[in-house]
């Protein structure tokens, strides 16, 4: 999107409110317009952060504008989830978009559409139905059911936050409801950051979640330490989220005009639900300087007109130097595979299953992660000047 003329990335995130900016540098001037500094509270344990309210701002992107757009800009360095996604990441919006359009999310294909809602026509199919959304703080609720493992065969009403910008698949709330007990079996993992610090909890599975018609079976789920949620728990009816590891399973149309949610089955409804077995959690680490072999061809005298056996073809190898991105274990979980392997917090990866990491997105590293339980990892990272190579299974902790 540009914001006062300048293209800025942003996360759209059903979960946020505001629209807010941060890592700015000095060459992304954005001219904010009738500032006031103020503080803004987020998830995790940490303190408010300082942060700038600008009024009068104008948002466009391609054929959409706006010219009186509220932005909220922090500061906090910590706040970094460019490095975390491997992209470069300048803010996050939600409402500001969704109150205006009908939205159409397709995961497969990766692609948004907006629509007038004016002219917007919901078509009936046996895959699809629609749902009723709750607002609260300009964020979206739906009501839906759980079933615990700890209780198989009661069904428990939950509200939960629609938060497309989470990459888990569900998060509860302890205690939010007289059913909603801490879980038997779980292992501590990091859950991801909020404006306000590291976001620490319990991950598990539970037996089922039921939205209308749609029944997904043994889905992951986290519940997150309380003192880290505590802003979140201000609204007392709220029992969790629905993150994008559900969504992806749908085409999902959010339309906040009319108060409507369309879910559609989609094609990756019955994958089976993973998560990162391995432990780490990797994070973008700048770039280094690689040298890499750039080869070519060289016709000899006799020339490419002549015979074959008159023809002769030197092979002449050049070097080139390429800026390539790097790769930082940010954390590893006490008691997983990586730990146990004796990987530890800030190791550079090197090789993974004996590729470079420098010829690798993020993405298709963590994915890696995701595989089959006792699916090999070999690894080699740089501590300290020196490479090491380890090797570990994907474990599933949650059995």
């Amino acid at each position: 999107m540009q914001v006062n003329g300048k293209e800025l990335n942003f996360i759209l995130d059903s979960g946020v409110g505001a629209t807010i900016l941060f890592n700015l540098n000095p060459s992304d001037s954005l001219n904010l317009r009738n500032i006031e500094k103020i503080k803004l509270q987020g998830l995790g344990q940490e303190a408010p952060v300082d942060a700038i309210l600008s009024r009068g701002n104008e948002l466009s992107l391609t054929n959409i504008k706006s010219n009186n757009e509220k932005l909220y800009v922090i500061f906090n360095d910590g706040f970094d989830l460019s490095s975390k996604l491997g992209t470069t990441i300048h803010g996050i919006i939600g409402y500001e978009l969704f109150k205006s359009f009908t939205i159409r999310i397709n995961y497969s294909s990766r692609r948004l559409t907006f629509y007038d809602t004016a002219f917007y026509e919901y078509k009936i199919c046996k895959n699809c139905e629609v749902f009723p959304l709750e607002f609260n703080m300009m964020k979206p609720y739906i009501n839906v059911a759980v079933v615990l493992k700890e209780a198989p065969t009661k069904k428990v009403p939950v509200k939960l936050l629609i938060d497309s910008g989470g990459s888990d698949a569900m998060w509860l709330f302890e205690n939010s409801h007289p059913d909603i007990v801490p879980p038997l079996n779980y292992f501590e993992d990091y859950l991801g950051e909020g404006l306000s610090g590291v976001i620490y909890g319990k991950r598990t599975m539970i037996e089922s979640l039921q939205i209308g018609k749609f029944l997904l079976k043994n889905p992951t789920v986290s519940y997150p330490d309380s003192l880290s949620v505590a802003h979140a728990l201000r609204f007392e009816e709220r029992n969790g989220s629905l993150g994008a590891s559900i969504l992806k399973r749908f085409v999902v149309t959010f339309d906040y005009k009319n108060n409507r949610l369309l879910l559609k089955k989609g094609g990756h409804f019955n994958d089976a639900f993973r998560y990162n077995m391995s432990g780490i959690e990797l994070v973008y680490n700048g770039k280094v300087l690689v040298k890499e072999k750039e080869a070519y061809n060289t016709l000899g005298a006799y020339g490419e007109n002549q015979q074959a056996s008159n023809t002769t073809v030197s092979i002449n190898t050049n070097y080139k130097y390429t800026f390539k991105p790097t790769y930082k274990i940010y954390k590893v979980s006490p008691g997983s595979p990586a730990a146990i392997a004796g990987i530890k917090d800030g190791d550079v990866l090197i090789k993974i299953n004996g590729k470079y990491t420098f010829n690798l997105k993020l993405e298709e590293i963590v994915h890696q992660f995701y595989q089959k339980e006792n699916t090999k990892i070999n690894v080699v990272i740089e501590r300290n000047g020196i490479d090491y190579q380890y090797s570990f299974r994907l474990k599933n902790q949650l059995k």
